[in-house]
């Protein structure tokens, strides 16, 4: 048998001593974690031992010797590590040695129980794999991605075998609060040995983000109280809010930041990181949204923004007018309906004086509403570009009028034909049953059946070309607000953190591990270095990726083409009875 003994890089270079650590016997590995350095008594170090098997339930204990030639007197300390086998009884029995003076390791595994021969002992090869404790220890093994079927039961016993490394180390992080400099009865080599890793303004930090959180919880738990008042549960303020893109960002900010600052602790590294990719996704919508404010305070430009808007709403109307006037003549040459046309074309344009009084009449106001929607930066870029799409749907509320009263129209004359061709092929819709029938009408109904269709055959190009027109603008306007909830959505969504730390420490995040190969000798133990892979990009976007939210339908591709030829509408926000394809 094989036996992997996993041994930490910041011992190699220890004093001889004790191997402490973990054996996985579902792996055949050992997991060696530190060194216990002479003199020492052994009662206290497995009183010691006990307490660290206590605290982290991990089952440490003493998995043999560890042996460091430096000096010639040091040759007779063999025969006293050997001895100590009698004390800490484990099975198997390790006993690792550094040559003098070289790199070459040699290793051995003593097993009493099983040998072939009464009364002696069997040994096993060893396989000795160097690690990174402080890597292994920070870093968060990921499981592995979709394998292919040929590989998934040795990838699988890999990945386990790994997870139970890591693991064994994350969990033992109390036998690393101890230094050499330390004066209890039991001195360790590990990673932290020459002192434990600490900042001044971290533990500052932490001292202090507890009252501050408790502070910031109350202020947030005070404005939900509010907002859950029963005056803004009236008719109709709840429908307005959900159809609001403010509103809604505004309480996806509140819901993340209660989080943030939940006196609560997270209870595995997966809240952890998405705790810390939502302050990190704050704070930078925070500073974005500053910048946008100083920005637009600095050199009146909100001034400049003022007096240009009414100038573009002008624009945007005589367009408009322009657009109509050439459908109510022939437009690209086609002969239309000449009183349909008329009707629907003064419709239109009184829609549009109507319009233009109202942006005149608001004109006063527009700077005043430019510059609260400026000062709102503070709250954040995606707040400021949430009441941008609100400004935008209620600046171009027209021409929404005008794409749903020419799909009404459309949807209508499509619905009409649709059922008198049913009737000439002897056919009628079954409204209980949700199906086509077969059905006996008689002259009289054929006859009218014949007249409504004819009608509606030759008004359908004029419709279908103001319902085109109209259905493209609203596409455009559409288009429009759905880049601006494409970056707000991007900046909500993202984890920058997690990001951040695959950018800075790739070895925070494993995906896996690979082996490189230091010696491999006849005679010698096996030695490899591991080494931590890192996830891809792709992978950390798709793993730590914020949930979404939205009030905006989302619609594939064969949806969209369905409902604009039969004229549904699409509407600005998402309908509940709404099936998602």
């Amino acid at each position: 048998m094989v036996l992997k003994a996993f041994f930490p890089t910041c011992c190699a270079a220890a004093d001889s001593g004790l191997l402490v650590g973990r054996w996985v016997p579902e792996q055949s590995s050992a997991v060696v974690l530190a060194v216990v350095h002479f003199p020492f008594i052994p009662s206290q170090v497995k009183e010691f031992l006990a307490q660290v098997q206590q605290t982290s339930q991990v089952g440490v204990a003493v998995l043999g010797t560890w042996c460091h030639r430096r000096q010639e007197p040091e040759d007779n300390l063999g025969h006293f590590l050997e001895g100590l086998s009698a004390i800490f009884s484990h099975e198997p029995w390790l006993q690792l040695c550094r040559e003098k003076g070289s790199t070459f390791w040699s290793c051995k595994a003593t097993r009493w129980q099983g040998s072939t021969s009464p009364g002696a002992p069997s040994e096993d090869q060893v396989m000795i794999v160097f690690y990174d404790q402080r890597k292994v220890l920070l870093s968060q093994l990921h499981p592995p991605a979709i394998l292919p079927d040929q590989e998934t039961g040795d990838a699988a016993a890999g990945a386990v075998g790994l997870a139970a490394v890591f693991h064994t180390v994350a969990r033992s992080e109390v036998l690393f609060r101890s230094d050499r400099f330390d004066e209890g009865p039991v001195r360790l080599s590990h990673w932290q040995s020459d002192g434990v890793e600490a900042s001044i303004l971290v533990e500052l930090a932490k001292w202090a983000s507890g009252p501050i959180c408790l502070l910031l919880a109350s202020l947030l738990s005070l404005v939900s109280a509010v907002s859950a008042c029963w005056l803004f549960k009236l008719w109709p303020l709840p429908f307005i809010w959900s159809k609001l893109s403010t509103c809604e960002q505004l309480r996806y900010r509140l819901e993340q930041l209660t989080l943030i600052f939940s006196p609560q602790k997270a209870e595995n590294p997966s809240q952890r990181m998405r705790k810390a990719n939502m302050c990190v996704s704050v704070l930078l919508d925070v500073a974005l949204g500053l910048t946008l404010l100083s920005w637009l305070h600095g050199k009146g430009r909100i001034e400049q923004l003022a007096d240009a808007l009414v100038p573009v709403a002008d624009r945007v109307a005589e367009e408009l007018q322009h657009l109509l006037q050439w459908l109510m003549g022939a437009p690209a040459g086609l002969k239309m309906n000449r009183a349909l046309d008329q009707v629907l074309g003064r419709f239109f344009l009184y829609h549009i004086h109507l319009w233009i009084s109202y942006i005149h009449l608001m004109s006063p106001f527009i700077e005043r509403i430019v510059w609260h929607v400026g000062l709102s930066a503070c709250l954040g870029l995606t707040v400021s570009l949430s009441i941008l799409s609100d400004i935008i749907a209620l600046l171009t509320f027209h021409i929404y009028c005008f794409y749903v009263y020419g799909a009404r129209l459309y949807c209508l004359k499509i619905c009409g034909l649709s059922s008198l061709w049913r009737l000439f092929r002897g056919k009628k819709w079954n409204v209980l049953r949700q199906r086509v029938d077969s059905c006996s009408y008689d002259l009289d109904q054929l006859f009218i059946g014949t007249l409504l269709f004819t009608i509606l055959v030759f008004l359908l190009p004029t419709t279908a070309l103001y319902y085109l027109v109209f259905t493209l603008l609203r596409l455009l306007v559409i288009t429009v607000q759905g880049l601006i909830h494409l970056l707000v959505d991007l900046i909500n969504s993202l984890p920058l953190y997690a990001l951040g730390l695959r950018l800075c420490r790739p070895y925070r995040l494993a995906a896996g591990v690979k082996f490189r190969v230091l010696e491999q000798e006849a005679g010698r133990p096996l030695r490899l270095l591991m080494q931590i892979n890192p996830l891809s990009y792709g992978r950390v976007v798709h793993t730590y990726r914020l949930p979404r939210y939205g009030c905006h339908p989302t619609h594939s591709w064969g949806s969209l083409c369905r409902k604009l030829f039969f004229g549904e509408l699409i509407y600005p926000w998402r309908q509940r009875e709404d099936k998602q394809d």
